[in-house]
């Protein structure tokens, strides 16, 4: 028979630095799974996209033991990577922090097409140049 899920948590956790110090360690200690088990298992599968922010959506079963689903980066913080810039702008329209080209949307859009809600690559670069413009990041 299959186990039940008793909680779901999703977390934006640096990938391969994951530590028991907070906020990491007391969203899983409430939640009642092994903090060490999961800082290992989460370094370990993530250790090859070091310095991304890596979303994971934790399943608890009611006998305390879990597993993980790892989703792609952000687009923003894929954005952010792209133009060499630490954070966007705070005023979209009147401030520019950088620009983008149709080619590298379509390479971030290709990364993220598994979470996306498009069709095609061409689509998914469409999602992406809106975030990107909501960010003060001009598209050329």
């Amino acid at each position: 028979m299959a186990k039940k899920v008793e909680k779901q948590l999703k977390l934006q956790v640096p990938a391969g630095k994951a530590t028991p110090a907070p906020p990491l360690g007391p969203a899983l200690g409430q939640a009642g799974i092994n903090i060490g088990d999961f800082v290992n298992q989460f370094n370990d599968a993530t250790r090859e996209m070091m310095g991304d922010l890596i979303p994971v959506v934790i399943s608890i079963y009611d006998d305390r033991s879990f597993d993980f689903i790892l989703k792609t980066p952000p687009a923003s913080s894929l954005l952010l990577k792209a133009i060499n810039e630490k954070k966007g702008s705070g005023k979209n329209l009147a401030k520019k922090v950088g620009k983008v080209t149709q080619q590298q949307l379509e390479d971030i859009a290709a990364v993220k097409m598994e979470d996306l809600s498009a069709n095609d690559v061409k689509a998914g670069a469409k999602i992406i140049a809106g975030t990107a413009r909501s960010m003060g990041i001009e598209v050329e």
